[in-house]
């Protein structure tokens, strides 16, 4: 089974946002003037062989440019193919609390993603520490990017050294640091390495740009700990994993990769389905 670990169902609404414009420069895409409907998503899940995708929300200062309700929406159209992630706002520490209580309780979400650079705050700022504590008490992973932005945002607050304060703060919150984290990949696979629970994914990046200490880290010792995601719309699943054999993992690591880790860390049993964490049976 290939799971996909980090995808967006684009909105409309996000993908004309005009933060978003830069990083036409590398997708050549023009800007979408109608919905892209979930029929297309899932076509192009298919084409790359997924068989679940985690499909994100945008909560942003702006606003939801991928509103929770939204990805409930895609995940209902998705025919099982699909899971929620959620995300809130993290100026209402409150409100954002509740809401993450609502989409894993009621939305039946996956998980719970912040973008560090879309708040221009390192994750060990304060409004995060609220999201940290409902995610563990709910124990269900927070997803979180690493690495430079695409979009011309400042690229410092994704360092995964922040990372290393905030799982020594929670060590009983699961962390999924998405994009890599280049050019700081060799401090990325440090902290995954020193926490149990920190894992990285390759989103936002195609296998023939992963950098060297990743690999060898997903060859190695950290071959629990690596899990694919595409970033998709950005990237397609295929695309993404055109040269996966020149990785040359053998096969019990090149599973885990592709689909054995996040089942692991999201819960998702064989079939798709998910388990019900024993907090919430």
């Amino acid at each position: 089974m290939i799971i996909d670990a980090w995808i967006q169902h684009p909105t409309l609404r996000q993908a004309a946002d005009p933060m978003m414009e830069s990083l036409r420069r590398w997708t050549k895409t023009p800007v979408p003037t109608q919905e892209m409907p979930v029929a297309k998503t899932l076509a192009i899940l298919e084409r790359g062989g997924v068989d679940l995708a985690l499909t994100s929300a945008w909560s942003a200062p702006q606003g939801a440019l991928i509103s929770n309700e939204e990805v409930a929406g895609f995940v209902a159209e998705g025919g099982g193919r699909l899971l929620g992630v959620g995300s809130v706002d993290i100026r209402r520490p409150m409100q954002a609390v509740r809401e993450i209580r609502r989409c894993i309780l009621e939305l039946g979400f996956k998980a719970i993603r912040i973008l560090p650079w879309l708040w221009e705050v390192p994750p060990t700022d304060r409004r995060f520490y609220p999201i940290y504590t409902a995610c563990a008490d709910l124990r269900v992973p927070f997803c979180t990017q690493i690495g430079h932005t695409g979009p011309l945002m400042p690229s410092e607050v994704g360092r995964p050294i922040y990372l290393d304060q905030v799982a020594l703060d929670f060590p009983e919150l699961t962390i999924v640091a998405g994009h890599i984290g280049y050019p700081w990949t060799d401090e990325a696979v440090a902290v995954a390495t020193k926490h149990e629970n920190v894992f990285i994914d390759t989103s936002a990046y195609t296998v023939r740009r992963y950098p060297a200490p990743l690999v060898e880290f997903l060859r190695g010792h950290g071959r629990h700990k690596v899990l694919f995601g595409s970033n998709y719309p950005m990237i397609t699943p295929a695309k993404a994993l055109e040269d996966l054999d020149t990785l040359a993992l053998d096969a019990e690591t090149r599973a885990l990769f592709l689909g054995g880790n996040a089942a692991r860390v999201y819960g998702i049993e064989s079939g798709g389905l998910s388990r019900v964490a024993p907090c919430l049976r």
